[in-house]
């Protein structure tokens, strides 16, 4: 596994420049909810209520954009029932769960370091709006 940025741009000269697919691809799983829709199918199947319950603070139009650009990319799979109500589940594909296993230590950190990151931010904040009040 690459240790550095540099070490990936080496291997793949042109990746992450503006026009190569990698900036598509980053756009689609780091966005909010693509991350988050991908996380919460790293634990099984759900269907569209549950993937809503699961993923918090997601609108159905969100979900439902999210859910199509990452069956398009190859990441989800979608499988229709046929039954009166329709049933419809979303998994991940291979590829999806190969890309979580690598995204969830990532997760894990943040959710370990948020609060902090967070006080932090705020306290910098705080201190820049009372030094303009000095002035």
């Amino acid at each position: 596994m690459p240790v550095s940025f540099a070490e990936i741009l080496s291997s793949a000269p042109g990746s992450f420049s503006h026009a190569c697919p990698t900036r598509t691809v980053l756009d689609h799983v780091m966005s909010r909810w693509g991350v988050l829709v991908l996380a919460a199918l790293s634990d099984g199947t759900l269907r569209w209520g549950e993937l809503r319950r699961a993923v918090d603070g997601i609108s159905e139009k969100m979900l439902g954009s999210t859910l199509r650009t990452l069956t398009a990319d190859g990441l989800v799979a979608r499988r229709s029932l046929p039954s009166v109500p329709p049933h419809v589940e979303y998994s991940l594909t291979d590829l999806g769960r190969d890309l979580t296993e690598r995204m969830l230590p990532l997760l894990a950190w943040i959710s370990d370091n948020a609060g902090d990151i967070v006080e932090r931010g705020e306290a910098v904040a705080a201190v820049q709006d009372s030094s303009r009040l000095d002035v």
